[in-house]
């Protein structure tokens, strides 16, 4: 078949002969830009030196978890936190300023924290009282002040007079005491309150001073077990609270008393409060009552004596940058005597914070509050109330710890006790983990949940130095070396009895 043979266009066709057509003017072309990126195909440049490869390099897929993804991938870091709050040190996975800010965090929706609660865990010698009198010291500077709620070795008291604050000293045969039933701001104007906001106020104090008494009470001990608060015990001390402040006769102004004053009550009762409490005798009441009156009098004639057994004698500034109670001279009475002492500071101070005004923001610290939480359940209890209304009176609770299973020691395994001290690390969103041995390891891992990446930087790196820590912000883990002025890290030693021994 032969080739058909195509015919010509008009523009040959002139062009045969010998006129042309006039051209459409054509743009300059743009010069080329250089490429930074040129295609290569999957196996290289077939050109010498180029990695040209007779095969493809075999491809393979791998699973792993997010703690894990670091070990290939070491410059993925946890996302950052705002530049708000205290500069605490350097962030050692980003590189940058690491800024702390509780209540900032709670108020941030990208911030997975709820409640502004601190725990500081650590060995000691590794940084626990820098990181938390730097923290304290820093966030002055944002409106906060400080109060130590029981200072049992006096480690701050070089703090508070560095800005001309005395401290308290709380011991036998000192004058300074401190009612743990007093009423604080909601005993003030009582006249003028109508009848719902009398009753709402009645029921906070009370119930304030029942979950004191109760822990007081549980702390002391039958041979091996705990004194049993149950809920007749609670209606007796309900109705003898009422009936001294003068609240069960409607009285327009309450009437401050003592735990004294309650055991004395209980020991000599009315008759009207015999009928209040359901008794059909006075003998009965003896009887059923006999453990109760007993526990209180061994505490109003034991470690309450001179100190939380009479009206407060001291006179707290609460506008000063902070306040300490200190109660190192409690040391040789040992540490129960220490754990009812704090007891009675944090039901106290709980009390003077009732009614605080919006803007008064303060951080309580709770140095060594393993001594109160191995008081026993009731004890528990009420560092467990005080964790909780942290949220809603705008204070930091930072509380002070060697090691997580210190909250465990209140009972034994699988004890009421030990299920409320677990969810203690549930009422602190915010926790900073120095340095720890590796025997710690497993149990930092069970009881937060940490990862063995994270587990192996609080046992590895953060033992080579002090003030390294393990910031858990939520969910969200932070690799942060505080870093201290001179000034802060005279303030902050500890260690001068080991120089004088030296």
């Amino acid at each position: 078949m032969s080739k058909v043979r195509a015919g010509r266009d008009m523009t040959r066709l002139l062009h045969d002969f010998g006129h042309e057509l006039p051209r459409v003017p054509q743009p300059p072309a743009r010069p080329k830009e250089p490429r930074l990126f040129r295609h290569a195909p999957r196996r290289g440049t077939r050109r010498r030196g180029r990695g040209w490869a007779p095969a493809s390099a075999p491809v393979s897929s791998w699973r792993m978890t997010s703690d894990q993804a670091p070990a290939l991938w070491p410059f993925v870091a946890t996302p950052g936190l705002p530049a708000t709050g205290a500069q605490m040190g350097i962030d050692q996975l980003s590189g940058g300023s690491f800024f702390a800010d509780p209540l900032g965090w709670v108020l941030a929706d990208q911030v997975p924290v709820t409640n502004p609660n601190i725990f500081s865990f650590g060995k000691p010698g590794r940084g626990k009282s820098g990181t938390t009198k730097a923290f304290c010291l820093r966030m002055m500077d944002f409106g906060y002040r400080t109060l130590i709620c029981g200072d049992p070795k006096d480690e701050y008291e070089p703090l508070c007079r560095a800005l001309g604050v005395e401290p308290f000293a709380i011991g036998v045969g000192l004058p300074a005491r401190i009612n743990p039933l007093a009423f604080g701001p909601l005993g003030q104007g009582w006249t003028g309150l109508d009848a719902a906001e009398a009753q709402r106020r009645a029921a906070v104090v009370f119930g304030r001073w029942l979950t004191l008494v109760r822990g007081l009470v549980g702390s002391q001990r039958i041979g091996q077990a705990r004194v049993p608060f149950g809920p007749t015990d609670e209606v007796v001390v309900t109705n003898a609270l009422r009936q001294l402040t003068g609240y069960a006769q409607g009285q327009s102004q309450l009437a401050e008393t003592t735990i004294p004053a309650l055991w004395h009550l209980l020991d000599n009762p009315t008759n009207q409060l015999v009928a209040q409490c359901r008794y059909g005798s006075a003998r009965q009441f003896f009887d059923e009552t006999r453990t109760l009156r007993d526990a209180l009098g061994q505490l109003v004639s034991g470690a309450l004596a001179g100190l939380f057994d009479d009206r407060t004698t001291i006179e707290v500034d609460w506008d000063a940058p902070i306040q300490s109670l200190s109660l190192s001279r409690l040391d040789p009475l040992g540490d129960d005597a220490v754990g009812i002492a704090l007891t009675c500071l944090g039901s106290w101070s709980r009390g003077m914070r009732e009614l605080a005004q919006p803007g008064d923001l303060r951080i309580v610290v709770r140095d060594e509050s393993w001594k109160q939480l191995r008081l026993g359940t009731e004890a528990v209890k009420s560092f467990d109330a005080d964790l909780r209304l942290s949220r809603f009176g705008g204070d930091i609770q930072f509380a002070v710890a060697h090691k997580p299973s210190d909250l465990l020691g209140v009972g034994d395994a699988g004890s009421q006790a030990v299920a409320i001290a677990k969810d203690l690390l549930h009422l602190a969103d915010i926790k900073i983990l120095l340095g720890q041995d590796a025997a710690v390891g497993d149990e930092l891992e069970r009881l937060l949940g940490l990862g063995p990446i994270a587990r192996d930087l609080v046992t590895g790196w953060g033992m080579q130095g002090k003030g390294r820590a393990l910031w858990c912000v939520g969910e969200h883990p932070y690799k942060v070396a505080t870093v201290l002025h001179p000034l802060e890290a005279e303030l902050a030693y500890t260690n001068q009895n080991i120089d004088a021994a030296g």
